[in-house]
């Protein structure tokens, strides 16, 4: 080691300056290239010696090198001869801290470098750090490439396990967040700021939006506002300022209003808008509120009163399109309703079959073969962690003898788990995603029934309506929670305390025991909306790898509600007390998630049918001799033509003399579109033939044929269009509360 700095030291000495920081800067190592080790002709002994010098000088903090020079180069556990030069009680602490058995050594290590390499970039101790410089280390890293998943995955800051360690240690203040994720998100912002996303040129009704805003801010949440705010800054007056940009005020030109309209109906990909009706009615509601406003205070609003652009006539199609809107609910849920089983199916065999595997591994030691599900598998232990997969919390990992496919089995199983649990829970009791995410150790109640009877209740705290509400919970919803309470308290000793954060709202929740709640660098949160909906999908993609038919089908967390809405209205709940459970105010919004396969329609005509065939003859529902059934199948034998089949029915003879283009019970093949092309062809050649020579009664007789087969034609090419029904690849149209 000690030649290495020699070496290094020399190789500092042949630049200018008075201190080796000063010789360190003009060597230009600082912009984040090598200049020293390029000196080396070839990696050679003396190269890596060189390596190792320069790691050594920055541990004593002879050289202070920028972030982006210290990642250029590659040390050998840098982070324990950093701590052994400094000597530091403090950092002796950091470390020790870091031996805990609950934390990978993976993630152990890499929380001892990231402090290592702030503290030598920022030439500080651990006690002068401060939550503004770690932040900074860790952007800084994320935007150099230099931190884990920096390319966009989840975790891609740097000194996420440091963060909440010096944060025990006290090293941070108690008014700091308690973990980077905290410090980095951003929060809610205020109305100017959400404004402002979207440049406005005319600072009057930049001004006059916000005001708008802000009074109507009152009576409406933080998602809400936001919404508002795209609609009229974005899609609005953004958009009217790129058709007109000398507009002053909001009294629109007809030319102006009518491009808008145009604009607004189709999205910056050319789809059509399905939202168009939120947009014009936001739109309204400002021309309105602010004629209101002027008579109350005409000082401040009575010179933005003028006519609104959005007339009545622009939403007489807004009923219409709200049927839309429930004919593509009640469709999905419909092509849905089929597929739900199997992946229930699907997700509770993947955990037993890994619950198996984890449990048969477990009791095996490092090497040791066993046989399960049909195959042999090998516990793999490394050496480098064999101490720490002593311990109970270490994770397991199996290697498949036959293919030598490596399993984390205990990180699989615990996906398969969670999978399990959310499907589960989301369609056993219809609650909302976000309910969902909300619900705490504290949800699950007992109440006694005045015969004696224990029911288990599951409360819901308020959400989107602002109204708890208790559901009744089924032995298979119960089970499903119970399951998740119990791998809380199997890990943990009980259901951890941990923050949620609201990504609507954009504000941190109190800290409680949640139930769905996972780790993360360390420390555990509340699974967000995202998370839920791309582990479901994952589900729905690993099923589909075994049914080719559900390539492409997603599920989204409200489709389980609709799903969950339209099983117990059909199953005879009901609809006021359905209504009471979804947790709707409104009995006709539960009538919007019910897809009813009426019942009631098939079984009164499963029984008229049943009655018909009571008055019939019995000698007519008697087995058909051979002649019999060799006549009927010549009979569709016979129906087949050259332009496609006959429809008429068995028994009957052709009633229109073969006159097939004419006749009603014709039915074109497609392949045979062509040939209806030639018969017009030539119908129309001996229509001129017809008027040359003054045939009138062939004129007639032609023209009708030729109105038959036109009409024939367009049939054919409709159902071509039509095709066969299948299950929807894309489910990004589907529209619902």
């Amino acid at each position: 080691m000690a030649e290495g700095v020699h070496q290094a030291l020399k190789a500092l000495a042949v630049f200018d300056g008075e201190t080796w920081q000063e010789r360190w800067q003009a060597s230009g190592s600082n912009s984040g290239s090598t200049p020293l080790l390029d000196a080396v002709e070839d990696k050679s002994a003396a190269y890596y010696s060189l390596n190792a010098g320069l790691g050594r000088l920055f541990a004593m903090r002879v050289v202070q090198p920028s972030l982006a020079a210290f990642r250029s180069y590659r040390f050998n556990k840098y982070a324990a001869s950093f701590e052994q030069v400094s000597d530091d009680p403090q950092l002796h602490e950091y470390f020790r801290r870091l031996q805990d058995p609950t934390i990978p050594p993976s993630r152990r290590n890499l929380a001892r470098s990231d402090l290592a390499v702030a503290l030598t970039v920022f030439g500080i101790d651990i006690a002068e750090m401060t939550p503004e410089a770690l932040l900074h280390y860790s952007v800084a890293s994320r935007q150099l490439g230099a931190s884990r998943g920096s390319r966009g995955r989840d975790g891609c800051y740097a000194a996420i396990g440091v963060w909440p360690v010096l944060y025990e240690m006290g090293i941070f203040p108690a008014s700091a967040p308690k973990t980077l994720r905290a410090a980095v998100v951003k929060g809610q912002r205020s109305i100017p700021e959400l404004v402002d996303r979207y440049p406005i040129r005319n600072a009057a009704v930049r001004e006059l939006l916000i005001n708008y805003i802000q009074r109507r801010a009152v009576s409406l949440d933080y998602s809400s506002v936001n919404g508002l705010t795209v609609s009229l800054a974005k899609h609005f007056w953004q958009a009217i300022e790129a058709i007109s940009p000398d507009q002053e005020d909001l009294r629109l030109d007809e030319a102006t209003v009518t491009e808008w309209k145009r604009r607004a109906a189709t999205r910056p990909d050319g789809t059509p808008r399905k939202d168009l009706e939120r947009e014009l009615l936001s739109v309204r509601a400002l021309y309105l509120d602010l004629q209101s406003w002027a008579v109350a205070e005409p000082a401040r609003w009575g010179h933005w009163a003028v006519p609104c652009p959005i007339r009545d006539a622009d939403l007489r199609w807004a009923k219409v399109l709200r049927k839309r809107v429930k004919e593509r609910m009640d469709g999905r849920t419909r092509e849905l309703q089929p597929i739900l089983p199997l992946l229930v199916d699907h997700v509770t065999e993947r955990w037993h079959w890994h619950r198996e595997l984890l449990k048969a591994a477990s009791a095996r030691g490092r090497g040791e073969e066993f046989e399960l599900h049909g195959r042999t598998w090998k516990r793999l232990i490394s050496a480098r962690n064999a101490t720490w997969y002593q311990s109970r919390h270490a994770p397991v990992r199996v290697q498949n003898c036959l293919t030598g496919e490596i399993i984390a089995i205990t990180n699989q199983e615990n996906l398969a788990f969670w999978r399990w649990a959310l499907i589960e829970t989301l369609r056993l009791s219809g609650v909302r995603c976000e309910e969902l995410v909300e619900l705490t150790h504290l949800s699950v109640r007992n109440y006694r029934r005045p015969n004696g009877e224990v029911v288990a209740l599951l409360v819901i705290s308020p959400s989107k309506t602002d109204r708890e509400r208790v559901v009744p919970m089924s032995a298979e919803l119960f089970h499903v929670i119970a399951q998740v309470i119990r791998r809380h308290i199997d890990q943990h000793g009980t259901v951890p305390v941990c923050a949620r954060y609201d990504l609507l709202e954009k504000v941190w929740s109190p800290e409680l025991p949640y139930l769905f709640q996972g780790g993360h660098a360390g420390s555990r949160r509340a699974l967000s909306a995202t998370t839920i909906n791309r582990t479901i999908n994952k589900a729905v993609a690993d099923l589909a790898k075994t049914q080719p038919k559900l390539e492409g089908i997603t599920f989204s967390p409200h489709d389980f509600r609709r799903l969950f809405a339209t099983e117990v209205v059909n199953s005879g709940l009901p609809i006021h007390i359905g209504a009471k459970l979804l947790g709707h105010m409104n009995i006709q919004t539960t009538r919007g998630y019910v897809a009813v396969f009426d019942e009631d329609v098939v079984t009164h005509y499963q029984q008229f049918l049943d009655r018909r065939r009571e008055l019939r003859p019995q000698d007519e529902y008697r087995d058909p001799t051979t002649e019999e059934w060799a006549d009927f199948q010549e009979h569709f034998d016979k129906r087949r033509v050259e332009l496609g089949s006959c429809g008429r029915p068995y028994g009957t003879p052709c009633a229109h003399e073969h006159a097939c283009v004419r006749c009603p019970m014709l039915s074109i093949d497609p392949k045979m579109l062509p040939r209806l092309d030639e018969l017009e062809d030539d119908l129309l050649d001996r229509r001129r033939r017809a008027v040359e020579e003054h045939w009138r009664g062939e004129i007639e007789g032609i023209d009708l044929t030729l109105t038959f087969l036109r009409s024939k034609r367009h049939q054919a090419r409709r159902a071509i269009n039509l095709g066969l029904p299948t299950i929807r690849q894309s489910r990004k149209g589907a529209d619902g509360r």
